[in-house]
């Protein structure tokens, strides 16, 4: 099927596990009801964004995927024959934890994961002390309605990841995101930070020919210092907006994509019938500065 409603799930999140839980699912039975096919959830849904500061605490967050979260969502996907994309704090053993993505069909079967592969580490996004960066590559995940591939947040930055998963054959890319803004910094420099957020993902679908859907939180967190700026969109394969949410407002919307828009474009713009597959082995490197 070309034509595909695609959910997405904008909220806050406040410090209790389970009341998260229960409101996500809310949201999803509500995008649901709107028509929607696959259902996409912020990054780290399930709790407040705790990597603003290093705690040891907060490694009591994660959890084992599959597990807990992803069998109570794959009793919904199969009750409400929808695809879930559910970002959760995975534990995979005893001091080992990763930001995962993982993807339930339909049928409310667990097709698997993916561990978020840039990791990064700046003033209140102290993710490092966190998360092992992934290593079980870039994924794509074949789900009753598209083929879809899933990368989570820092990943947006990085073209290299974008283009390798849709190399794979995505159709659409997702990215589970939670990106803000500090409540003491000018506006001019949050509508910079924003509008670059937002063409850089626009630019993977230019590139690449595909949809891209980004979802993102809202609300303040870290005692009212960050705002999360919500601005969830998704971009059709020629970068153009088919819906951005606002940057305050909690917001369950559907919209509807078709993935043979993919072949239009890349027939007409043939980005990838004119790489250089040849000339690409420099990227491997960290920098090119004459040293090996």
């Amino acid at each position: 099927m070309s034509k595909v409603q695609i959910g997405l799930v904008q909220m806050s999140c406040s410090a209790d596990k389970n009341d998260n839980m229960q409101k996500a699912i809310g949201k999803i039975k509500d995008a649901a009801a709107k028509g929607a096919q696959i259902v996409c959830l912020q990054e780290l849904f399930t709790s407040l964004y705790f990597c603003d500061v290093e705690d040891y605490e907060n490694f009591k967050l994660a959890e084992s995927i599959p597990g807990a979260s992803t069998d109570a969502l794959s009793v919904v996907a199969k009750e409400l024959g929808v695809v879930i994309i559910a970002s959760l704090f995975e534990k995979r053993t005893q001091g080992l934890y990763h930001n995962t993505t993982a993807v339930i069909d339909a049928d409310g079967n667990y097709l698997g994961k993916y561990r978020k592969m840039h990791i990064p580490d700046d003033p209140a996004y102290y993710e490092k002390f966190y998360f092992t960066p992934g290593d079980l590559g870039y994924k794509v995940f074949e789900t009753k309605f598209a083929t879809i591939g899933v990368l989570i947040c820092w990943d947006q930055w990085y073209p290299e990841a974008a283009r390798i998963t849709a190399l794979m054959g995505a159709e659409i890319l997702f990215y589970p995101t939670a990106i803000g803004w500090a409540t003491a910094q000018d506006e001019a420099t949050n509508i910079e930070q924003y509008n670059a957020w937002q063409t850089i993902q626009r630019s993977h679908a230019i590139a690449n020919g595909v949809h891209v859907v980004s979802v993102n939180r809202v609300g303040l967190e870290q005692n009212g210092l960050m705002k999360f700026w919500g601005g969830s969109f998704v971009s059709n394969p020629f970068g153009s907006l088919l819906y951005k949410a606002s940057h305050d407002d909690e917001e369950t919307t559907m919209v509807e994509i078709d993935t043979e828009k993919t072949d239009q474009y890349r027939t007409h713009w043939p980005f990838l019938r004119d790489r250089r597959i040849d000339s690409y082995q420099p990227i491997t490197k960290r920098f090119i500065d004459g040293e090996e």
